[in-house]
């Protein structure tokens, strides 16, 4: 007798498995979006705070250069108003002085010569024949002639009749000056006669204190003597002490009409 093999087929029902599975894992999931989703909200806040910011922070800057620039631009102009007004005090302080310069000269005269010094109502710094130097005018005598020469004391007359003195010496420069405007004339015994002489001891016309000494080497030989200036040797020593009594050429000294700038 043959056996009879039967077969049975199990069949295993996983679905309440997987479902119980799905209902675990859905949660979590869904936490996670809720996460990623609250981090995507937070990223744009930050986002547009940081744009917010940013903008108002430009417009802050760009008010502040604008203020800044306006401030600038003030204080140039200010700067500019100010230097003008120095300018032009400067320019009415120095016609002021020029003025009361030649005012001060003007009142020197008893007389004054409108026509001699102002011809064609433009007045000049010297009269013709003077030479200008700094702020004051030289007459240099100029005669060939010895006829025309005169002793100290007459050379000085020649000048009070111009409104004028004999010379007073009272730089380098102005000694360099007239050094260059003499000449060697006659023989080396002449020269030029200028405002100083000695009774007791040497003085200027002027007054004028005697600090400036441009000698040369000699002997004082005479009780009574005057300065005079020669052409020869050296222009930084070239004073003599001789006669008042000596006739010699001259060189008058007077204050400018007008005042150099």
């Amino acid at each position: 007798m043959e056996e009879e093999l039967n077969y049975v087929t199990v069949k295993f029902n996983t679905d309440g498995i997987s479902a119980h599975e799905n209902k675990k894992k859905a949660p979590l999931c869904t936490l996670l979006h809720l996460v990623a989703a609250g981090l995507g909200i937070i990223c744009v806040l930050l986002v547009s705070v940081i744009i917010t910011l940013s903008i108002y922070f430009s417009t802050v800057m760009s008010e502040q250069h604008r203020e800044n620039s306006n401030l600038t631009a003030q204080n140039l102009q200010l700067w500019t108003e100010k230097t003008n007004l120095e300018r032009q005090t400067e320019e009415l302080t120095r016609e002021r002085d020029g003025l009361n310069w030649t005012v001060g000269v003007i009142l020197e005269y008893e007389d004054f010569p409108v026509n001699t010094h102002c011809p064609q109502k433009v007045c000049k710094p010297c009269l013709d024949g003077w030479v200008l130097f700094q702020s004051n005018c030289y007459k240099f005598s100029a005669s060939e002639y010895s006829s025309y020469w005169r002793n100290w004391e007459e050379s000085h007359d020649q000048c009070k009749q111009m409104m004028a003195d004999l010379v007073v010496i009272e730089s380098q420069e102005e000694q360099e000056f007239i050094n260059n405007h003499t000449k060697v004339y006659n023989d080396e015994s002449h020269g030029y006669w200028i405002g100083l002489s000695k009774m007791d001891t040497w003085t200027w016309v002027d007054g004028s204190n005697f600090t400036v000494k441009y000698w040369k080497t000699q002997q004082d030989r005479f009780k009574v003597s005057c300065g005079l200036i020669q052409k020869r040797g050296d222009p930084l020593a070239n004073w003599l002490k001789v006669s008042c009594a000596m006739k010699n050429r001259w060189i008058c000294e007077t204050r400018a009409l007008i005042k150099p700038d």
